[in-house]
């Protein structure tokens, strides 16, 4: 009996997984809320580091694995630990985190080019201006209900639609997300001829994490396309700014604890936003205030961090999540969207073995087990990260720059401890 499959959400993970059971022949169909691509798009990096490229690798057909490949920027640059005067205190060379195989890599991606990847050949089978709005069991059978009034029936129902799912709501009403009291402020400074002759190498050249004394942070990464093939559609007409892909940019992220702002500082745009940044790092290095000052007021925008909470094991059922959608993270560790591709890539073994045996509820209890185990250990990562990232903790940051400036002076320790930088 052949198993009917919803997805719930066209994001990363869902996709990711939808390419995976399509190319081993499961019936599939995915219903995503957006009726076009710029009503979700962004035009920041993402970070693919090995789980994530391991499961691209896996569940890609050839042709479109070589796709994504063909569209990632260069990755060669070492990631820096600076001071806010931009004085190194630990620099991982990008030797340590290398590795020949692309599937076992790091790559940098523009997050509209990974989706352009991920939903191409899924005509049919990707369903856009479907907004979830509940499901129903009727017997062993998933209703899925839709705003437009249509509904869908499924065997087994894989809620992927993000942080604020509304499946997780209806079956985990008791998982809950949570502010962490942390406020990003981010944007994307243009790089070409002009531009990179004013920042320092050491912002162009690779990722920068920059520690202050204590109470804040900046991070910033290049996304150095160098001739990747990255090519625009209908996005880059929308909004040139937010949804171009094809040119290579440094993208940035400030982050503090929200009682470092302002009140109101929910109703600022992207011009008020970045005159905000250029005060709050009023002292720091001329080169971080050529960075903010010289991004587009409207790729500048405020992100408040939300992270999800530890949810105990429930009974396995024909609904299941994927993603954000239950272990949603803060973006400090950069692992958000590379979870999610390592869930898409378990569930789409476990379905594909089920397909033998016909016991999807095995495949699916395996899969939300593992999946809990290291989904929610990066939760806390992330968070932890977080609160590392905006400390008050003058004496705690103190230590911290220093141990980088210890590990720095020993290589060998330096290895030893960084070898696996980004890998989880």
């Amino acid at each position: 009996m052949t198993t009917r499959i919803a997805i719930i959400g066209g994001g990363t993970g869902g996709l990711c997984l939808a390419q995976g059971l399509r190319k081993a022949g499961l019936d599939i169909a995915v219903y995503e809320r957006s009726r076009t691509r710029t009503e979700r798009l962004q035009g920041y990096r993402v970070h693919i580091n090995p789980h994530g490229a391991a499961a691209l690798h896996e569940c890609l057909p050839p042709g479109l694995w070589q796709r994504f490949l063909a569209t990632t920027g260069a990755t060669g640059g070492n990631f820096t630990f600076v001071t806010e005067q931009l004085r190194d205190l630990m620099v991982i060379d990008s030797e340590l985190t290398y590795s020949p195989d692309p599937a076992s890599n790091h790559h940098s991606v523009s997050r509209i080019s990974l989706h352009q990847v991920l939903s191409d050949g899924l005509d049919g089978i990707l369903h856009h201006g479907k907004e979830f709005v509940g499901y129903r069991r009727e017997g062993d059978v998933v209703v899925c209900e839709f705003a437009d009034g249509s509904t869908v029936e499924a065997d087994l129902v894989i809620g992927a639609d993000g942080a604020n799912s509304r499946i997780r709501k209806q079956f985990l009403p008791g998982a809950a997300r949570v502010d962490t009291g942390i406020i990003a402020i981010a944007g994307k400074y243009p790089l070409d001829e002009e531009t990179r002759k004013r920042l320092p190498a050491r912002l162009t050249d690779g990722p920068s994490m920059v520690m202050p004394r204590t109470g804040a942070g900046l991070f910033s990464a290049p996304h150095e396309l160098n001739g990747a093939s990255s090519v625009n559609d209908e996005t880059a007409e929308h909004d040139p700014v937010l949804f171009d892909n094809t040119s290579s940019y440094v993208m940035w992220a400030f982050a503090a604890d929200n009682r470092r702002y302002p009140a109101g500082i929910s109703s600022l745009d992207g011009e008020a936003l970045r005159k905000l940044v250029l005060d709050l790092i009023d002292g720091w290095d001329p080169a971080f205030k050529e960075l903010v000052s010289g991004s587009p007021a409207e790729s500048v925008s405020r992100l408040p961090i939300f992270t999800s909470t530890p949810v105990d094991p429930w009974p396995t059922s024909n609904v299941t999540l994927l993603g954000d959608a239950i272990h949603s993270m803060t973006p400090f560790r950069g692992i958000g969207a590379n979870t999610a591709l390592r869930d898409a890539q378990l569930l789409c073994r476990n379905l594909i073995a089920a397909r033998k045996t016909g016991d999807v509820r095995t495949a699916v209890a395996d899969y939300e087990q593992r999946m809990r185990e290291y989904g929610f250990a990066a939760v806390r990562d992330s968070e932890r990260s977080a609160r590392q990232f905006v400390s008050e903790n003058r004496v705690g940051r103190t230590m911290a720059r220093g141990m980088f400036r210890f590990f720095q002076a020993v290589p060998p320790l330096k290895r030893k401890a960084f070898s696996d930088h980004g890998d989880s």
